[in-house]
């Protein structure tokens, strides 16, 4: 009669893994197997047996958790019976920081499901590093590899998290990240102002504009207002409660903030 002793998941090396995996049955008397008994499917071709064992690829439409292996031999005996963990596939439901710098090196929590036998997350096709400790089934916190911008300002890509139950599929904006070049400013217009004053401010990359700062080299405020024409135009109001002499504006986006544009306070 045969024995099993072992199960090894050749992806894994362990008794755990997914559908399309390779699985080693390991034992003894295995070399009249005809049948392998996994879970509530019945496996009979694509056996490879020996006397010591019995290799085959795991079947697909399997729910995820504990089953039961075990062989059955032409004589129609079946063997022990030894469990197996079926990994299910990461899902990815949500990205917290939806964007940042293309230097990368911003802090960003996945949510999903099925990520604690997680092995790696790609940002863009660019894998992660260091690898995050994947803690939680349903979050884990990593830090955004830089990024080579095709685009000249924002960059949309696909974040995937690996584990053993495979690649975690695309989700749309779910499972997206966008990088975002650094906004440069070019002039200011006028380029001296005082409280209340509208400036336009030309440049590029004026993309979700988070704050136009203005500062007297002391004090840093936020723009009264800002209205952003396009890409690469908006228009600034000087706060009040800067001193009056030189300044510069800076403007920031998810790329970081700008270069710093001289200004004179009036």
């Amino acid at each position: 009669m045969a024995t099993i002793t072992s199960l090894v998941d050749t992806t894994t090396t362990t008794n755990q893994g997914k559908s399309g995996d390779t699985l080693h049955i390991i034992g003894t008397g295995l070399g009249t197997t005809t049948r392998v008994n996994f879970g509530s499917t019945t496996v009979t071709s694509g056996l490879t047996v020996t006397a010591t064992q019995v290799s085959l690829t795991i079947p697909s439409a399997q729910c995820a958790g504990q089953v039961s292996v075990s062989v059955t031999s032409s004589t129609n005996v079946t063997s022990n019976a030894l469990p197996f963990f079926l990994i299910a596939a990461p899902s990815v439901t949500g990205v917290g920081t939806g964007c940042g710098p293309a230097a990368g090196g911003g802090s960003v929590t996945l949510y999903g499901t099925n990520f604690l036998t997680g092995t790696g997350i790609t940002v863009g096709g660019t894998p992660v590093t260091p690898t995050p400790t994947f803690s939680s089934a349903s979050q884990v916190t990593f830090t955004t590899p830089a990024h080579t911008m095709v685009n000249p300002c924002v960059d949309t890509v696909d974040v995937v998290i690996t584990t053993f139950g495979g690649a975690s599929p695309p989700a749309g904006n779910l499972s997206q990240f966008s990088y975002y070049s650094a906004p440069a400013i070019t002039s200011l217009v006028p380029a001296t102002g005082t409280a209340d004053d509208e400036i336009v401010v030309n440049g590029s990359c004026f993309i979700n504009v988070s704050v136009v700062d203005f500062s007297d080299g002391v004090n840093t405020i936020p723009a009264a207002s800002v209205s952003v024409l396009g890409d690469g135009q908006l228009v600034a109001t000087v706060p009040a409660g800067l001193t009056a002499g030189p300044g510069t504006v800076t403007v920031t986006t998810c790329g970081g903030p700008s270069n710093a544009q001289a200004f004179t306070i009036t």
